[in-house]
Formats: C-alpha cells, structure tokens, sequence
C-alpha cells in the first residue's frame, strides 16, 4: 500500500507491503463533511451563540475592543473569521476603536509578510494590528496569583480595553488536552514568567496533562482562571479538516463555547491505538510542521500507539530549522537524555526554564524510543537532538528495521499525528 504523510506545502510517501501495515489511522474530522460554505458556519455560529448574548450587542456601548488571533504557528483561517468578527463588533458599535493582539504567547514576533498572507490585503492594511511581545514588561500588567502559584502578567491591551474577545481554532494538544478557548490568553498574550509558571515540570509530568483532557489537568485549570480573570467575553473557534477548511464553527462564551467544541472533536478524533513495530507520523503539514521544536506534538500520536521499544519515523519539513534556542542549546549542556530528565523534574515551579516543557515531552519519547527524523535540516541538527536523520520515507523504514533487526517489522502510520487522540 502507497502511504502519505503531509510534509510542507505537499507530501512525502511510501510503499509498505500490506501483510506489515497495522493500520493507517486519521481523524474523522478529516475526512467530516461540513454542512454549509466556511464562511456560512462561522457566521451562523455568530448568529447563535453559546451561553452569551451576540456579539454586536456586547460591543455596544464599548470603547475599546481587542480581538485576539493566533500566530503563524497555527492554521486560524483568519482571512474567513476576522472579517465576520470586525462585521459583528461594528454592527453593534460603528465607532469602537478595535485591535487586533496576534497571540505569539513565547514564539518569534510575526512578521509583515506572515501578516499580511495570515489576514489578506484589506484586513492587514486598515485594520490596527499588534503582535504581542512577552518579554514586553512595560506593556503588562498583573492581574493577581494562578493556581499554580505564579503571577498572572498579561498583555496591557487584552486587560485594559472594555471588551475581550478571541478567534482560534481546536485541535488535540499534547498537554493542554486541546488548543484553543482559553489558550488565547495564557500562554497567548500573557508574559513570559507566567508561561514559564504554567508550563512547569511538575505539570507537564501530571498524568492528567495529555491530549484530550480538560478535567483534571492543572496546565488547563491555570488557563481558564487566567481568561476568566482577564475577563475574555467572547470567542469564535473552528474545528478544520486535513485541507486547514472550516467544518464546524462554535461561538459565545469563552468556557463553554470551548467545552462544546472540544466535545465535537472527540468525537471525531478518538480513535484506538493499533500498536506495530514502527510508526510512521507526521505533523500535518506547514504550518504545525516548520520546526523541531513543534514536531514533538506528532511524535507524541505515535508515541500512544507504539509497541515496547519500537520506533517513530517523524516527517517533518522544519523550514524554520529547530525552532527553538533555548530548546536546541539544552542538549548541548548535557551528557545524556537520562541526566536532563532528572534535572528537568528536580526543577520547582517556579524555577522552570524556557522551552523545558517541549525538552521535556521530546525526552520522554527518547528515553523509549528511537526516533526517526525526515526534514530539510542539516543531519547534524537532527543528531544533536538525538535523533537519526534520514533523507526519505523510504531510507527511513530501512534505518527502523536495521533497528529493530527484523525486515518484516510491522507497521502503523499516522499522517497527521497532531489531530489524534488516541484513546
């Protein structure tokens, strides 16, 4: 059987002999047809929102409104929901003054030509558009104690306009159980200290924090204090196929508009593990795809449906190399994987270190599993993260079963291992 895995902008495959292949595993919501055009979800979504009056009668009467929207990192079709949002604020209020806070949370700043490609020409020209900076202190503001114990810092605009309001879309997450909702504040636009303290050792090892799980899991209780106490009002989310299209939308108030959404997706996304020797995985494609450091969420698929000691090849296209400083430079200061774990978990919560959390998740793998990389990075970078470089999919089934020192090793994969859950 021909199998594909989304890499970039296309897709890189292979051929495996049907008596190795396990399974080929995807998210119904790939595959989900949608009842009505992208913009027509969204808008009847506005039309009958959740828990909340319409959004044109919360902007009435407020002077300042700051919509905040994802970065580049995440596939938010902004150029179908923003301008329904802007249309909704202003016909409940023509004259509110209204920002846009690109949510970087501890990402590179945006820049101009990501923009204007993430909101289109009209949006990205007229309307005022600010990427949040959370090493910005002058531009923050405290807003009390999270229950983790560290300090809720937020961006300046999102806490001092008169109404808060937030676009986004929902997809399983490694440790917050599923993007999306309350994620647009923290880590979205708070500060730096704060991400660090949500983001802490002993909550991305909780046994509660893993793709799928809202209830019980302290990275999540610290998120929703976080836009309550920042007092977002309003949200509009998407749920998107394999092709990043709108199928289902979701609107009103943040908490329980989120719940309702992540509910839909769990439907679609849960699926069984079907455990082989080797699987094969993917990030889904740019823009989840264009580094190392956000190719540990689709390891992490792989990572629920593998067999003791097996092993992941990841396809990933990384064009922003490994996207991450502090995450690339940790394994130089170290002599194994087993030694920067155990410094990792002594860390308190207040002591967490920039990227610990991604270093974290990716050693957890590593520490069971070899891995596999197929990206167009240099080999050395892939080796310096422990990783064995391969050049196709096809070189990379050979290395796993040199490996593993059996030639009829089986097989699953999983395209895109971000959209799972695998149950």
């Amino acid at each position: 059987m021909k199998v594909s895995v989304p890499y970039g902008d296309n897709a890189l495959s292979c051929e495996i002999p049907d008596s190795r292949l396990k399974g080929v595993l995807h998210s119904r919501a790939h595959g989900f047809k949608a009842k009505a055009p992208e913009t027509q979800l969204a808008r009847e979504a506005l039309s009958s929102p959740i828990g909340s009056p319409p959004l044109r009668e919360l902007a009435r009467g407020k002077k300042s409104v700051v919509v905040i929207t994802s970065d580049h990192t995440r596939p938010v079709p902004s150029r179908v929901t923003m301008p329904l949002l802007l249309e909704e604020i202003r016909a409940g209020n023509p004259n509110a003054d209204v920002t846009i806070l690109v949510a970087t949370g501890m990402h590179r700043h945006m820049a101009r030509d990501e923009i204007a490609a993430r909101f289109g020409p009209e949006v990205s020209s007229r309307e005022k558009i600010v990427v949040h900076d959370c090493h910005d202190d002058a531009n923050m503001t405290s807003l009390g104690t999270l229950p983790s114990g560290g300090e809720l810092v937020v961006n300046r605009l999102a806490v001092e306009c008169d109404l808060l309001v937030s676009e986004g879309f929902i997809e399983p997450h490694f440790f917050a159980g599923f993007s999306g909702g309350r994620k647009a504040v923290l880590p979205g636009v708070a500060g730096y200290p704060t991400v660090l303290a949500n983001h802490c050792a002993e909550f991305i090892a909780h046994d509660q924090a893993r793709t799928g799980i809202l209830d019980g899991n302290p990275i999540h209780k610290d998120m929703v204090f976080a836009a309550r106490t920042a007092k977002l009002a309003f949200i509009l989310n998407v749920l998107l196929d394999a092709d990043k299209k709108i199928i289902a939308a979701f609107a009103g108030d943040a908490d329980e508009t989120h719940r309702r959404g992540c509910d839909f997706l769990n439907d679609l996304a849960g699926i069984d593990p079907v455990r082989a020797d080797i699987v094969i995985t993917g990030n889904g494609g740019y823009p989840l795809d264009q580094n190392l450091y956000q190719a540990v969420k689709g390891m992490t698929g792989a990572e629920a449906s593998i067999l003791p000691g097996g092993v992941i090849v990841m396809a990933a296209e990384c064009r922003d190399g490994h996207g991450g400083e502090a995450f690339y430079d940790t394994f130089k200061e170290t002599r194994s994987a087993d030694d920067l774990m155990r410094a990792i978990l002594a860390r308190k919560r207040g002591e967490t270190l920039p990227d610990q959390w991604q270093t974290q998740i990716f050693l957890r793998v590593l520490l069971k599993h070899k891995v596999i990389m197929v990206a167009s990075v240099p080999p050395e970078m892939i080796e310096h993260l422990g990783m064995i470089p391969a050049s196709s999919l096809d070189a990379a089934l050979r290395k796993a079963e040199e490996i593993l020192g059996k030639s009829d090793a089986s097989v699953t994969v999983i395209p895109d291992g971000v959209s799972v859950i695998v149950k």
